[in-house]
């Protein structure tokens, strides 16, 4: 055990809409490291948080006729709701807008302008409103749009502070290439030949095109750009430049930043330059994870499917799913999603695996003991080697948590779950159980199985802290057989222990029967109000008379064609059977759908919209659809007995 303390760090959360599965990962991550931490003895600082700053928040509230930190207020709920829902056990929680973090940035941002690494230009160039990110145009992807989202980008030009990045660039490259500080090592390379031997480009860091932000206290007219706002929040959240708290000499430098790829950039590069501007210690490690992807894409752009993780945890438990998406994911790595990938790894691994061990176990020390154990024993074949892989399971799992490398953590231990249920079948209890001189044996293997059980999820119950305890509970295991000191030795539990046999664990699942259920689900499901499940429509807009609607012709129309734009990934043209000669319509789509997912579909156009081009492409109309909790859009297909053409009043 330990004194030493541990600072984990989520990204904070960018509240533009309802969370998702997808959302779910980083914090589940830091949170089964914190526990695991924690376990360990260290005194752990876990935080986590929400961006609130921005355009788009700003943009997002006005069309919701509300203000900005209304409109943040009320997501940042939805996100500590969610954080309760799936056990994360954050120690603190921050917002940009909190005045203490307020306070802070206006401090920063002065004391970087003091020691000159900030200066007053204008910028020009292209601009990702969704990302909130500047663009050069060799930065841009190969259709000239945003590279990590893929969207379009705007021409910007304003007067704006920039931050000198060149200064640091060798001592960046350095930290990426000659330490440990990224993980996985492999993005290191990515970074430094993206990014770095290009040249580093002095970085926009003031706006003055909208005022949702921190007022630059020397030039009020400048809002702080979110980046500057929001990296140092892991500093700000313990103290640094404000009186709010005192932790920063305890817990700085961050241990573990864990973050998404899309965010990798602004982690590795951006925030390593600021620390060393101001001449502050460096963070010790950066985990960079992928994405937990639908269909290929990332979860964000996901359609057509359950993927609401209140509905997920209410219907299987948030220790299910934890260990789901914990498992699926290795480092670096994107991971797929689907509802039977999730249920299959439920019933392989919790079900059949971690389960059936447990219920196996227990009935038969209750069938042939009456629950209690004897204290007589005999030792035999087969016993030596799930002891010895049961004692050195907790120095493999310290290794693979100090590498965060969760995912084969979790492997680890269900090797040695898996080698237990193979116990079994190899020393025959219910064999034993026949024969009365064989009843010495029979109390060893039992004995066995359940220490193996009490040291497997020791360790387990930092990634799912819910069902864990139950189990200790059905194995006689008290607080002080559960602890770190605990799991790494065998014999632990009393030699008469006693079992309470309960409920199974985790049930196994019919696979299809569940999928039917979910996809029923998708459109039915709804809470008392009639809106979807974690879903908060936007208040309506200025009311209108039967004149101004009567203004929009809208038409049912069949979809006879659709096809990629080549020079942008957000857009597709669609050639539609109008009834009345027929049109070409172009929408913005494409992140939700693929051309032959609409081709003989039904769809609802306004039809009597001005032409427009697109990327060079005549528009003339526009598919009507629905925006989605989880930020995707839903095109609205009419019934098809509907003739085409025909007017929808």
């Amino acid at each position: 055990m330990t004194n030493k303390t541990f600072y984990i760090t989520t990204p904070i959360y960018y509240p533009s809409g309802s969370p998702h599965i997808g959302t779910c990962y980083t914090t589940v991550a830091c949170d089964s490291i914190a526990r695991y931490k924690r376990m360990q003895g260290y005194d752990v600082m876990f935080l986590t948080g929400t961006d609130e700053h921005g355009q788009k928040i700003e943009e997002k509230a006005r069309e919701s006729k509300v203000t900005p930190k209304q409109y943040v207020d009320e997501i940042a709920k939805i996100f500590k709701r969610l954080w309760k829902t799936m056990n994360i056990s954050y120690d603190r929680y921050i917002r940009t807008t909190d005045d203490y973090h307020v306070e802070a940035i206006q401090k920063i941002f002065k004391e970087l302008y003091d020691r000159g690494y900030i200066y007053k230009g204008e910028y020009k160039g292209k601009y990702c409103t969704p990302c909130e990110s500047f663009w050069t145009e060799s930065q841009l992807d190969e259709n000239g749009c945003c590279p990590e989202c893929h969207r379009e980008v705007t021409q910007a030009s304003e007067e704006a502070y920039f931050f000198k990045m060149s200064p640091f660039a060798k001592r960046i490259e350095k930290l990426l290439t000659e330490t440990d500080y990224l993980r996985p090592k492999s993005r290191a390379r990515e970074i430094v030949n993206n990014f770095i031997k290009p040249g580093l480009e002095d970085l926009c860091v003031s706006r003055t095109s909208f005022s949702w932000g921190i007022p630059v206290t020397f030039d009020t007219k400048h809002v702080v750009y979110v980046w500057v706002d929001a990296l140092f929040n892991y500093c700000t959240a313990l103290g640094f430049e404000n009186s709010r708290y005192n932790d920063y000499d305890k817990y700085w430098p961050a241990d573990v930043h864990m973050v998404a790829k899309d965010i990798m950039r602004f982690h590795a590069v951006i925030w390593p330059a600021m620390l060393m501007a101001l001449d502050m210690p460096l963070p010790k490690h950066l985990a960079v994870h992928g994405w937990i992807t639908f269909n290929g894409q990332k979860m964000s752009k996901s359609m057509g499917n359950v993927v609401d993780p209140f509905i997920l945890s209410e219907r299987y438990g948030a220790d299910a799913i934890r260990y789901h998406i914990l498992r699926e994911m290795a480092l670096g790595a994107d991971s797929s999603f689907s509802n039977e990938i999730m249920i299959n790894r439920i019933n392989s691994d919790l079900a059949n695996g971690l389960g059936n061990l447990v219920s196996r176990t227990v009935a038969m020390a209750d069938k042939y003991f009456g629950a209690t154990l004897p204290t007589y024993r005999e030792a035999g074949e087969f016993d030596d080697e799930l002891i010895a892989k049961a004692t050195a399971l907790r120095n493999k799992v310290d290794e693979f948590i100090d590498n965060t490398q969760i995912n084969n953590a979790l492997a680890e231990i269900f090797r040695v779950i898996s080698r237990a249920n193979k116990y079994i079948d190899e020393t025959t209890p219910w064999i034993l159980g026949k024969d009365e001189s064989k009843k010495a044996r029979l109390a060893s293997v039992l004995y066995n199985l359940l220490e193996t059980i009490r040291i497997t999820t020791t360790l387990l119950s930092c990634f799912m802290p819910a069902e864990m305890p139950k189990i200790w509970e059905q194995i006689g295991a008290s607080a002080d057989d559960v602890t770190y000191d605990a799991a790494g030795r065998f014999g632990v539990l009393p030699l008469d222990v006693t079992v309470h046999r309960g409920d199974i664990i985790f049930p196994r699942i019919d696979v299809e029967k569940e999928i039917d259920e979910l996809n029923a689900i998708i459109g039915n499901q709804s809470d008392d109000t009639g809106s979807t499940v974690g879903f908060e429509p936007e208040k309506l807009r200025e009311e209108i008379t039967i004149d101004d609607f009567a203004k929009a012709d809208l038409r049912v129309a069949l979809v006879t064609k659709c096809e990629k734009i080549k020079r942008s990934k957000k857009l597709l043209c669609l050639q539609l059977d109008d009834g009345m000669g027929g049109r070409q319509v172009v929408s913005g789509i494409a992140e939700w759908y693929k051309p032959e997912d609409l081709v003989g579909k039904k769809v609802m156009i306004v039809a009597n919209l001005k032409p427009v081009k697109l990327c060079g492409v005549e528009s003339n109309g526009m598919i009507c659809a629905a925006d989605m909790p989880d930020g995707t859009c839903k095109v609205i297909h009419p019934d098809d007995a509907l003739p085409n053409g025909s007017r929808v009043r």
